[in-house]
This record gives C-alpha cells, structure tokens and sequence, in this order.
C-alpha cells in the first residue's frame, strides 16, 4: 500500500492544506520511525507505522478548521474517527484504527460521554506498540508549526488540560520510547 496515493485522493498536490497535511505527517511518522530504529527490542511492524503514521490525520480535511486550511463542517475533534471510516472504506481498518487512536494519548469511552464530545461513543485508545508509538510521535508536532519539534514540557502542559491522566500515560511512553 502506497500512503501517497490515499493522500493524494483526498489531498490536492500544490494547496496549503496538502502542503500543511505532508509535512505533518512525515514529521510524526519520522519522529515514530526514529522510536522504532532505537528501540528494536520492541520488535513492531515498521512498515505499518511507515503508512499509518503517513495516514493518521487523513479525515482532517471534513473538519472545520480554517487555521489550517481544513473547511470541512465537522468539528475538528471528529478527524480520528472520520479517518478511520475513510481508511476502513478503503480496505485498512487496521490503519483507521490509528486515526481514531491517536487524539491526546487516547480517548476513553468515559471520557467521550462525560465531556459530550461529538464522536462515537467507544473506547478511542491506542491498543498494539504501534498505534502508541504514532500517537506518542503526533504529541511532538502541530499543524500550526510544521516540522518544529515541542519539547516535552510543553507537551506535558497541553496534555495536562485535558486531565492529569494524559500526562500520566504520556510519561510512561517517554520510559518506554525515549
């Protein structure tokens, strides 16, 4: 499987929100990629991280998120599972399974019911080394300054926002990863 034509399918060469998307996501799955080539005694399918990471944020385009050049009508926290209908409609699930997976260090169906986000109401998690591993390597990079890494202070602070528990997890992964 080629991630580029599944990106170029929903992506147009040559516009700020392709521009925006590529350099995201090859930033996330070069951080994941590095994560693996240290760490291989975690033993995971690198090419599946290759394309999934390339793929994590595919439904970014339906969401309405003009900052950066997404005008689409959904809200922007809909990217995940919105990916991961498109990619399952696609014949990946397993890739989709990471779109859904990857938005702060997960989400719980807890979580989703008792901030009523507007997402199905299941468990949003990340599951096998590989879906962690991209959404540990997506908390590094933002759409807003492509290919500058945050430092993991930072990422503590944004985490911290949406509850003591995503930071929690996040340091474990920084034992596990880094």
């Amino acid at each position: 499987m080629d991630p580029l034509t599944i990106i170029r399918k929903y992506y147009k060469e040559g516009t700020k929100l392709y521009d925006i998307y590529l350099s995201h996501v090859t930033s996330v799955t070069d951080k994941a990629l590095s994560i693996t080539r240290n760490h291989p005694e975690l033993a995971v399918d690198v090419r599946f991280i290759e394309e999934a990471g390339m793929l994590h944020d595919i439904g970014i385009f339906q969401t309405n998120a003009p900052h950066i050049a997404c005008e689409g009508s959904f809200p922007y926290i809909c990217h995940g599972y919105l990916g991961r209908e498109l990619l399952t409609l696609e014949g990946f699930p397993k890739h989709g399974r990471v779109c859904e997976r990857h938005t702060g260090t997960g989400l719980s169906l807890e979580t989703i019911i008792n901030r009523k986000l507007p997402i199905p109401h299941r468990d949003m998690r990340p599951v096998s080394l590989e879906e962690k591993i991209i959404c540990f390597a997506d908390k590094f990079y933002s759409k807003s300054q492509l290919g500058k890494e945050k430092p993991i202070k930072k990422i503590r602070e944004n985490l911290s926002k949406h509850g003591w528990h995503q930071v929690e997890i996040f340091d474990e992964w920084c034992e596990i990863f880094l």
